[in-house]
């Protein structure tokens, strides 16, 4: 089986989720469809249908992160020890080389990506082009508009 890699705070992230399913959605929907129930015949019961629907949503999304974190290889930005290159995990500040406008993102798994929290997915067509680069380094990322530039102004393990 392949690892998924997720940073510590994306594990965290997950197992909150796994939780709250769990301990709350879980048995709100048991008592929802036990509601729906208790109104009688069911082949005609809307509310019995939206309810067994959301149980099924609720109860594929529990074995999904169960699913992930099982295969989850947790990197720590922090213990990173890349000698200066641009890996999983890290955050790096780029100029675009265009309009010389800096912007900093964090490459991280895909469940954690999230671009108004400035993190990329390490499956990105711009993080991909970043991985194993340095200071100084010139990326060249294939974007919807055309062709972009990015220096890699500073790589950080933070």
């Amino acid at each position: 089986m392949q690892k998924i890699p997720l940073t510590v705070r994306g594990a965290e992230l997950l197992k909150q989720e796994l939780q709250q399913l769990k301990s709350i959605a879980r048995p709100a929907i048991i008592e929802a469809i036990a509601e729906a129930r208790s109104h009688g015949d069911l082949s005609e019961n809307a509310e019995y249908e939206a309810a067994k629907e959301k149980q099924g949503f609720i109860e594929g999304r529990i074995a999904e992160i169960e699913n992930k974190l099982s295969l989850a290889h947790i990197i720590d930005p922090t213990e990173i020890h890349a000698e200066g290159k641009i890996v999983f995990g890290s955050t790096v500040v780029l100029e675009d080389l265009e309009n010389e406008t800096q912007v900093r993102y964090q490459i991280v798994g895909d469940d954690e990506a999230d671009i108004k929290e400035n993190k990329i997915s390490v499956s990105s067509p711009i993080a991909r082009a970043l991985i194993g680069k340095e200071e100084g380094d010139v990326a060249e990322v294939q974007a919807p508009g055309g062709l972009r530039e990015y220096e890699v102004v500073e790589v950080l393990y933070i």
